[in-house]
């Protein structure tokens, strides 16, 4: 409707229309099944149909004059709606198109269309996956990516620290006190090694927060009825509203980190995910949400260090699981995910920051001084 009433360029409508059909297909690549069905009236008809149901007292408040403003634009609703349905019926959700003047006719069209194509889809064997469609990873100089160059020395006196937080957790809460606050949204994604200090450094952040703003989602193994959803779908229900934080203990990022190690989905999958996920964060920054991802990176020696202090500290223990140590063994595997990971989905609008956590200090004054900037920058 907006390029129909001219609120929107032709540019503007084939970037929502390319946005849309990436979507669909993101949907179709996880097993979702779509129907789209169009319902076409003739200008003759539609008057007609304005009118029966302005004669009628029972149906006269379905016509107001919006409705027959826009009627007076038919043609030009067409044209549109004709290169609309050409750019978005594709082979993974193809348009239906129903003569909608007969209501009779009408339903025994959908109804059978749902019927087919139900039938079809259950008679259909397990198709294998889609083809790898993303460029091949390109091998790397040992040595020489984003957290092997990282300096873990840097580190912050006890003194220095309690001053700087005081600063930065005060600058933060002024941010979202601040009138241009309640047209933004603002969301916070964790990732980083086991016992790298993410709890430490996300409770620094809601220290600085009234506690009606935000919302924190921790992200543990899928449920039953997640894993029956596309992988995004648990995540889109915590998207916040303007004016709110949400804060991601681990994230989407789960498909190309734990479940492309582990092997809990197939190359495929992880490999067309740097892309959704690019077009995920994109959509977010685009209703004015403000993006901010942190990766916590510790050293090998610092992380066996954490590990044998939570089993010998009492309170500390539940810290440490038998799948920390698992995860441990398989350190390079996450390095190389962590490395791909940084290099195909830190973008513009919703960069990676990696944090060097060796010093728990240094890594939480870093978190809030970005989270502060940015959101400095974005009002």
């Amino acid at each position: 409707m907006d390029r129909v009433l001219r609120r929107c360029k032709r540019a503007n409508l084939d970037q929502a229309i390319e946005e849309n059909t990436r979507f669909e297909k993101m949907l179709t690549d996880e097993g979702a099944l779509i129907l789209k069905f169009w319902f076409h009236l003739s200008k003759d008809q539609q008057r007609k149909r304005l009118k029966a149901l302005e004669k009628d007292p029972k149906t006269r408040w379905r016509v107001t004059d919006t409705d027959w403003e826009r009627f007076k634009i038919y043609d030009r609703f067409r044209k549109v709606s004709e290169y609309f349905i050409s750019q978005t019926s594709t082979p993974e959700a193809p348009w239906v198109i129903v003569e909608g003047f007969d209501h009779y006719y009408r339903s025994l069209t959908v109804g059978n269309q749902l019927l087919q194509t139900l039938r079809q889809r259950l008679a259909e064997k397990p198709a294998e996956r889609p083809q790898v469609k993303a460029p091949p990873m390109l091998p790397r100089t040992e040595g020489k990516d984003v957290l092997s160059s990282l300096d873990l020395t840097q580190s912050l006196t006890k003194k220095k620290y309690a001053k700087e937080l005081e600063t930065w957790q005060g600058r933060l809460n002024l941010l979202t006190r601040h009138p241009k606050f309640k047209s933004k949204s603002v969301i916070l994604v964790f990732e980083g090694q086991d016992a790298a200090g993410k709890g430490g450094a996300i409770r620094r952040v809601t220290s600085a927060l009234d506690s009606r703003i935000y919302q924190g989602v921790p992200i543990a193994a899928p449920t039953e009825e997640e894993r029956a959803q596309p992988y995004l779908w648990r995540f889109w229900r915590h998207i916040p509203r303007r004016g709110r934080f949400t804060i991601f203990d681990r994230s989407w990022y789960g498909r190309v980190l734990v479940e492309r190690v582990e092997g809990f989905c197939s190359e495929a999958d992880w490999m067309r995910a740097y892309g959704e996920i690019n077009d995920f964060e994109m959509q977010l920054a685009r209703n004015n949400s403000i993006v901010l991802k942190f990766w916590l990176q510790i050293s090998k020696e610092e992380q066996l260090r954490r590990f044998k202090e939570r089993e010998k500290i009492a309170f500390k223990r539940f810290k440490i699981t038998e799948e920390d140590w698992r995860n441990r063994k398989r350190w390079d595997d996450y390095h190389k995910a962590v490395c791909d990971m940084a290099e195909r989905t830190s973008t513009e609008v919703a960069p990676w920051t990696i944090v060097e956590a060796n010093d728990k200090y240094f890594a939480r004054i870093k978190v809030l001084r970005t989270i502060v900037r940015r959101i400095e920058a974005a009002l």
